[in-house]
């Protein structure tokens, strides 16, 4: 039965489609860094935005800051809205249940379906980001940086949806490749500048981040640490997104309409983002699907904050835990006509 779930779903061209679609925004949103070599300031826009332009190895973190409050959720409703209701609408539904196949393990293997599509999508963003970035932008000067992620207090800030660079910028960097102080002093760290310590420090950063890019903390993220970190946050990004699919799959159990239980989840976590920016309803923000998405930002952070990741991640399970458990009452129960 999984088998078949998995060849239905690649064998349909909006699976693919809805995935070119992830990996193209992150391609252009690339090439139009490339082109001006203007990033958004420290602070504002995507996540690692205000230092791509440094380290193009950190540009899947940007990637998934990107997709991830609006591209990445429609994509996943759409599957999972589409799982039940669309086999409902078209009238295969009735055929198939007239086999002998149980409805949990029908339920189950579309579950397992859906988070295939979730795996395969985040990992499909991921890799050809980093291909694009390490492209465009190259692995990056070490001093620089260093230099253009400050160091960053505090976990409210990146989950609310600040850049790297959230703390104060010193007045040195620029946050651009070529437009930077900083990042040209540190290309050349023997050149005359008339300041012996801004060479000395210099030094001393290339020494620590040979080979490395910069946490949000500051301290130097060597190549398999900082490929640790960014699994861990491709990870968190796919529970996340199993709790979109728990509301869609619940909801085309609901209904014969696929487009129904599409909008529903929709129209569910756009609620959940209003309500989690709103102070009067800070009672029930700490339960809201939404509220700890972007908290994998912490994973780039040294030592890692988990506590909003811990939070995170037993929040999606209770969402997944309960709505798959509503679905599948419900649908063990109905009375299938369609």
């Amino acid at each position: 039965m999984i088998r078949v779930e998995l060849i239905k779903l690649a064998g349909r061209p909006r699976t693919w489609v809805a995935i070119g679609l992830l990996c193209l925004l992150p391609a252009v949103v690339a090439v139009f860094l490339a082109t001006t070599r203007i990033s958004p300031p420290p602070g504002q826009g995507a996540a690692f935005l205000s230092a791509v332009l440094q380290s193009g190895s950190l540009y899947p973190a940007a990637a998934l800051a990107l997709v991830l409050p609006i591209f990445l959720p429609v994509a996943v409703a759409v599957v999972a809205g589409d799982a039940v209701a669309g086999e409902s609408s078209q009238g295969t539904l009735r055929y198939l249940l007239v086999r002998p196949v149980r409805r949990t393990a029908l339920l189950g293997a579309k579950l397992v379906a859906i988070v295939v599509f979730v795996v395969v999508a985040v990992l499909s963003v991921a890799g050809t980001s980093y291909v694009v970035g390490v492209s465009l932008f190259g692995a990056g000067d070490p001093v620089a940086v260093v230099r253009a992620l400050p160091e960053v207090t505090g976990g409210d800030d990146a989950v609310a949806g600040a850049g790297p660079a959230g703390g104060q910028q010193p007045a040195s960097a620029g946050g651009q490749v070529g437009g930077s102080d900083a990042s040209q002093s540190g290309a050349q760290p023997g050149a005359d500048t008339g300041d012996s310590t801004a060479v000395a420090d210099d030094q001393a950063a290339r020494e620590r981040a040979q080979s490395s890019v910069s946490s949000l903390s500051g301290e130097a993220l060597g190549p398999a640490d900082l490929a640790a970190r960014l699994l861990g946050a491709m990870g968190y990004v796919v529970v996340s997104m199993l709790g979109v699919a728990a509301i869609a799959l619940f909801l085309s159990t609901v209904t014969a309409s696929s487009l129904g239980a599409t909008l529903g989840a929709l129209a569910a976590l756009i609620t959940s983002q209003v309500l989690v920016s709103l102070d009067a309803a800070s009672s029930v923000t700490p339960y809201l699907p939404t509220r700890y998405w972007l908290a994998w930002v912490d994973f780039f952070r040294d030592p890692i904050f988990l506590r909003d990741i811990t939070s995170g991640l037993w929040l999606q399970a209770g969402y997944v835990v309960v709505l798959m458990l509503a679905a599948w009452a419900n649908f063990t129960t109905k009375d299938v006509t369609s």
